[in-house]
C-alpha cells in the first residue's frame, strides 16, 4: 500500500465520535406480505431486507436526529452548547421550512449553533459530510455535527410492492473535529451529480412546480416513484466509478481498505459494487436486513454496524459510498481514528 494524503490549507479533519437512532416500531416482511402481493422469500432474493423501521406518528425527521446527536455528544462527553455548527443530510424534512437543522439545534440546545440541511437523496449523508469537514478543514470551526436520516415510510405507498418493501426510517450524526497532530482523519471525496437522473426516482408533489392539491394527491405524486431497472443499472456503474477514482488517486485498492461501507439500497448493488472493487465480502458492511433503505441515514447506521463486529478500528482506511435521488453520487475515503 502507498496512500498518497493530499495536502490540507489549514487544519485536518476527523470524525471523533457517532450516534444512532432508530425507531422502536418493526414492519416486518409478513406485515407486508399483509398489504401488496409479495412474500417474504420474494422480498429477501430481490432486496435482503427482513425488517424495517417506522417513525411513530407525531415524530419527524429531528427527532431522529436529535436523538442520535445526543448519543453523538454522549460518546464525546462533549455538551451541545460546545457545538458550532449543525448539518442535516434529509429529503424528509420535519416540513418546507424552517430547515430540519432549526428544530434539531433547538432540541439538544446547542444555542451557539448555526445549521442548514443538505438535499441529496441518499448521498444526503456523504454530501453533507463534505461540508463539514471543509468547514473544520478551514478553519471555520471546530466542532460540527453532521447527521443523515430519513423518514421514507412517510413517502411510501403501500399498495405498490415495487417500493413499499425498500424503504425504512432511521438515521445517524457524527461529531467533525480537528485532528490531532500525525492523524490524516479525511483523506479525499469523490461527489458527482447527473440531473438527467430526476425522472427515474422522484416525489413530484408538494414542491414549487406542483404544489400540493386535490389532483397530486389522486395521482400519488407525495409517494417515491421510481424506474427500478434505471436507478440499479445507474448505481451499480457510478458507485463502483466513484469508489475506484477515490482509490486509485491515492495509489489504492480495495485490499487496502479495512471495510467499504455502502449505501444500503439493495443488496444486489453492495455485492456488485464490491466485486468490481475486489472486496474481499468479510469487510463489507451489510445490514439491510435489519433496516431497510434509509436514505441518507444508511451509512451512519452502517458505521455503527462496522464497529459493532469489530470490523472499523482506529488506524483502518474507510470508504463510504451512495447513489442517490438527482443523480447524486457520493465517495468518501477517510481513516479511523477513533
Amino acid at each position: 500500500m502507498s496512500l498518497t494524503v493530499r495536502p490540507v490549507v489549514g487544519h485536518r479533519a476527523k470524525i471523533t465520535a457517532l450516534g444512532t437512532y432508530v425507531p422502536p416500531d418493526l414492519i416486518t416482511n409478513q406485515d407486508l406480505e399483509k398489504l401488496v402481493e409479495t412474500s417474504d422469500q420474494w422480498i429477501m432474493e430481490r432486496t435482503g431486507i427482513k425488517t424495517r423501521h417506522k417513525l411513530a406518528a407525531g415524530k419527524g425527521v429531528s427527532d431522529i436526529c436529535a436523538e442520535a446527536v445526543k448519543k453523538c455528544l454522549a460518546a464525546r462527553g462533549m455538551d451541545a452548547s460546545e457545538v458550532e455548527l449543525i448539518i442535516v443530510g434529509t429529503v424528509t424534512p420535519d416540513m418546507m421550512f424552517p430547515a430540519t437543522a432549526c428544530l434539531v439545534q433547538d432540541k439538544i440546545g446547542a444555542k451557539k449553533a448555526w445549521g442548514f440541511d443538505v438535499s441529496g437523496g441518499c448521498s444526503g449523508f456523504v454530501f453533507a459530510l463534505q461540508a463539514g469537514v471543509k468547514m473544520v478543514e478551514s478553519g471555520a470551526h471546530k466542532k460540527v455535527i453532521v447527521c443523515g436520516a430519513d423518514a421514507n415510510t412517510r413517502m411510501t405507498d403501500y399498495t405498490d410492492r415495487t417500493t413499499c418493501v425498500l424503504f425504512g426510517d432511521g438515521g445517524g450524526a457524527v461529531l467533525i473535529e480537528p485532528a490531532e497532530e500525525g492523524e490524516i482523519g479525511f483523506i479525499d471525496f469523490e461527489n458527482e451529480i447527473d440531473g438527467s437522473g430526476g425522472v427515474s426516482l422522484n416525489l413530484k408533489g408538494g414542491g414549487s412546480l406542483n404544489p400540493s392539491s386535490h389532483e397530486t394527491v389522486d395521482k400519488k405524486w407525495h409517494y417515491i416513484y421510481q424506474d427500478g431497472p434505471a436507478v440499479y443499472k445507474f448505481a451499480v456503474r457510478k458507485m463502483a466509478e466513484a469508489t475506484a477514482k477515490v482509490l486509485e488517486r491515492n495509489g489504492l485498492t480495495g485490499a487496502d481498505l479495512g471495510c467499504f461501507i455502502p449505501h444500503q439500497a439493495n443488496k444486489r448493488i453492495i455485492t456488485a459494487t464490491a466485486d468490481r472493487l475486489g472486496m474481499d465480502p468479510d469487510r463489507v458492511i451489510i445490514n439491510i436486513e435489519k433496516y431497510g433503505n434509509t436514505s441518507a441515514g444508511t451509512i451512519p447506521l452502517a458505521m455503527e454496524t462496522a464497529i459493532e463486529e469489530g470490523k472499523m478500528k482506529k488506524g483502518d482506511l474507510v470508504l463510504l459510498a451512495a447513489v442517490g435521488a438527482g443523480f447524486t453520487v457520493g465517495a468518501t475515503l477517510l481513516r479511523w481514528e477513533i
